[in-house]
């Protein structure tokens, strides 16, 4: 197994893994099990690459297998979703400090193939992209759909994300959650 950030040649493969596990496209008897909510595009992720180097993946025999996005709040403020939440992110405390979009980011989406599930992926490749993460933010910042119990299992107990708070936004609730990037999981 293998984990870098990714480049440019690796955006069509993290497509068609994001295409399997997309709400809008997964097999319908998979979503138990997990999927991603938000769409993306080349282009956006082409952006997500060149100005953020936030799209971190996990190659097994050259085919990616995982990924995680993550970046600075002022390249997910275009989605509504993340406007609303650099809002409230004043309203917010974690570590002894208000957050901003100065000391903290927002992590995920993160996919991972059905195949490699269970074996470890997970925490490599989340704490892969915290490394990286961590040399330009000190918090992490993310939120998991409660439709979707699997992710929120996973970055609870898997990964140790506490939840800050709970919010409704579109007429979906929320799990707000949120990580000290110096802290290992290894």
């Amino acid at each position: 197994m293998k984990y870098k950030i990714a480049t440019l040649e690796d955006i069509d493969n993290v497509l068609e893994l994001h295409f399997r596990y997309q709400v809008d496209s997964i097999q319908e008897e998979d979503k138990k099990d997990g999927f991603v909510t938000t769409a993306f595009t080349a282009e956006q992720l082409t952006e997500l690459i060149n100005k953020e180097q936030g799209l971190f993946i996990a190659l097994k025999d050259d085919k990616v297998i995982a990924y995680v996005m993550s970046a600075s709040w002022q390249f997910w403020s275009k989605w509504p979703m993340f406007e609303h939440m650099i809002k409230d992110l004043k309203n917010l405390e974690y570590l002894g400090q208000k957050l901003s979009v100065e000391n903290s980011y927002q992590y995920g989406p993160i996919c991972i193939d059905k195949s490699v599930r269970g074996s470890g992926v997970l925490e490599k490749i989340f704490d892969f992209s915290r490394k990286e993460m961590s040399k330009r933010f000190p918090i992490l910042v993310t939120f998991v759909n409660k439709i979707n119990p699997r992710s929120y299992e996973a970055h609870k107990r898997k990964l140790g994300l506490e939840v800050i708070q709970e919010f409704d936004y579109n007429n979906n609730h929320y799990y707000e959650m949120v990580y000290d990037t110096s802290k290992k999981q290894f």
